[in-house]
């Protein structure tokens, strides 16, 4: 069975074949966000591993609320909210991360009662670059001192006892990640291992942002980007049409 195409037909099907091999885009970029995250060792006492509280993802779930954390002598919060969003159109994201009524006990020894009403971390993606910050209301941070707040970036407090460094407060904490992300962690406790003084290891983290990089957008998903597109691969494929019908009409009758 022999079957022709027009010229027409011919650059219609190439088309549909080059559309459905490639894509018009790449997938966008990713971003996540959640509450809090414990993973510390006291001294005398068991470890204590908490999952990401409300973890949320562009992928999905895109929100996430948690009622509360209560960690005795760790870490206590009231309703955690987080939320992961992604712009197909610009290729954009971004996440956040809200705590509230965040109390810290696990330097409450040295330090005294960390407190916070609200704790919330931001990221955003865009063609342009990343960007995050993060903001706190409320804070009483005993006897480590003052922060602003709205901190700048890496902002550090250290925690000493008798002279001697046994761990750090980090506001507003920003790094890249290896993907080119960024990371943005509102609070970042860091216990610190030393032969006099600590207290344990581990960190404990308080609402966290991750985004980017952006994504690239979809100008061809559907509408005048769609007929555009197959209009440009017809001019291209009409001549590969065209030649092959005059070698198909060229050959001897069956």
């Amino acid at each position: 069975m022999r079957v022709r195409m027009t010229g027409l037909a011919g650059v219609i099907a190439i088309a549909a074949l080059l559309v459905g091999a490639a894509p018009a885009s790449a997938a966008p970029g990713d971003a996540s966000a959640y509450g809090a995250r414990l993973n510390v060792t006291l001294l005398g006492n068991p470890a204590v591993n908490a999952e990401p509280f409300a973890a949320a993802n562009a992928n999905g779930p895109t929100q996430n609320t948690f009622a509360g954390v209560d960690l005795t002598g760790i870490l206590k919060t009231g309703v955690i909210n987080a939320s992961a969003s992604r712009d197909d159109k610009s290729g954009g994201v971004h996440s956040r991360a809200s705590t509230a009524d965040v109390r810290i006990d696990l330097l409450s020894k040295v330090t005294g009662k960390i407190s916070a009403e609200l704790v919330e971390a931001e990221c955003t993606a865009t063609q342009k670059g990343l960007t995050g910050k993060s903001k706190l209301a409320g804070v009483n941070l005993g006897k480590l001192g003052q922060v602003n707040a709205d901190p700048a970036p890496n902002t550090v407090l250290d925690v000493e006892l008798a002279g001697i460094k046994i761990a750090e407060v980090i506001f507003n904490e920003q790094y890249k990640n290896e993907d080119g992300s960024l990371t943005v962690n509102a609070i970042h406790i860091k216990l610190l291992q030393g032969v006099l003084g600590s207290i344990g290891t581990g960190d404990v983290i308080i609402s966290s942002a991750t985004c980017g990089p952006a994504g690239l957008p979809i100008p061809m998903a559907s509408g005048a980007g769609l007929w555009i597109g197959l209009g440009l691969l017809g001019v291209v494929a009409a001549p590969v049409a065209f030649v092959a019908l005059r070698r198909r009409a060229s050959l001897p009758a069956a």
